[in-house]
C-alpha cells in the first residue's frame, strides 16, 4: 500500500532535517577547532553537552511520568460524580493554566525555598509536572469521554466494579486518543526544559550560555544549541510516531 502523498512529505522532510543536523553537529566543532579564534575553542562545547544532553532528558523523561500521573488524578477527577471533587480538580487546572511554567519554577524553587530547601532538580520535575499535568488532565479526561458508555455499562452489568471497568474496559480503548497527544505534550516537554537553565541546572542551554559568556562567540554557540535541541525533538517525534502507529494496531 502507497502512504499518503503527506506522509511522504513529511518523511522526506524529517530524513532531510536528521541529516542535516547530524552533519552541522558533528561539523562544526571540529571546523571551528582547525580555524584558529580568539574566542576559544569551540570543541569543548561539544565536550560539554553530553552532560546538558543527559539532564535535558532526563528531567523531561520524569516531569513527563509525573504529569501523567497527576493529569490521570485530575482527569479522573474530572469525571467524579462528586461536586467537591470537581471543583477542586477545575481550581488546579484553571490556577496552573494561568500561570507561566517559568513564574511556577521560581515560585517552587526560590519562593517556597525560603521556608524548606528545594533541590534544583525537583523543583524542575514538581514544576513541569504539576504544569503540564493540568493540560493531560483535558486529555485524560476527553479520552475517557470519547469511549462509547455502554462499553463501561457493559462492563458493570458483568458485575465489574467501576475501577475495574475503567482500567480494564474503558481505558485500553482510549489510549488510542490519549497516547498521541501525551506524545506531543512530551515534545513540548522538551523544549521547554531550556527553561530549568534559570536554577543553576546543567542543561543544554546552561552549558551554552556559560560558554559564550566565556568565549564571546554567541552566533556558533546558540546557533550549535538550536540544532542539537532540533535534533533530540526530531528523534523524540519518531519515537511517539512509532508508539502511537503501534497503539493504531492494536
Amino acid at each position: 500500500m502507497t502512504p499518503p502523498k503527506k506522509d511522504r512529505h513529511t518523511a522526506l522532510a524529517w530524513n532531510i532535517l536528521v541529516g542535516a543536523s547530524i552533519f552541522l553537529l558533528v561539523f562544526l566543532p571540529f571546523r571551528s577547532a582547525s580555524v584558529p579564534s580568539p574566542g576559544g575553542d569551540f570543541l569543548t562545547l561539544a565536550e560539554l553537552l553530553p552532560t546538558g544532553i543527559a539532564y535535558t532528558l532526563g528531567i523531561t523523561l520524569m516531569s513527563s511520568l509525573a504529569a501523567i500521573v497527576v493529569g490521570f488524578a485530575a482527569g479522573m477527577g474530572m469525571l467524579s460524580s462528586r461536586p467537591g471533587v470537581r471543583v477542586a480538580v477545575s481550581l488546579y487546572t484553571e490556577a496552573l493554566r494561568g500561570i507561566p511554567l517559568l513564574v511556577l519554577l521560581f515560585y517552587i524553587y526560590y519562593a517556597l525555598g525560603e521556608f524548606f530547601a528545594v533541590p534544583a532538580l525537583a523543583a524542575a520535575v514538581f514544576g513541569f509536572g504539576f504544569c503540564y499535568g493540568a493540560y493531560m488532565a483535558d486529555i485524560f479526561r476527553a479520552g475517557v469521554q470519547a469511549v462509547p458508555k455502554e462499553q463501561a455499562e457493559a462492563a458493570r452489568s458483568l458485575g465489574m466494579t467501576q475501577k475495574q471497568a475503567l482500567m480494564q474496559i474503558v481505558m485500553p480503548q482510549a489510549l488510542r486518543t490519549i497516547v498521541p497527544a501525551i506524545g506531543n505534550q512530551t515534545l513540548g516537554m522538551l523544549k521547554d526544559t531550556s527553561l530549568v537553565s534559570v536554577l543553576s541546572i546543567t542543561d543544554i542551554l546552561r552549558i551554552g550560555n556559560e560558554y559564550a559568556t566565556r568565549h564571546f562567540n554567541y552566533f556558533e554557540t546558540y546557533t550549535y544549541i538550536a540544532l542539537l535541541y532540533l535534533f533530540l525533538t526530531l528523534l523524540m517525534s519518531r519515537v511517539v510516531q512509532t508508539i502511537e502507529q503501534r497503539f493504531n494496531r492494536g
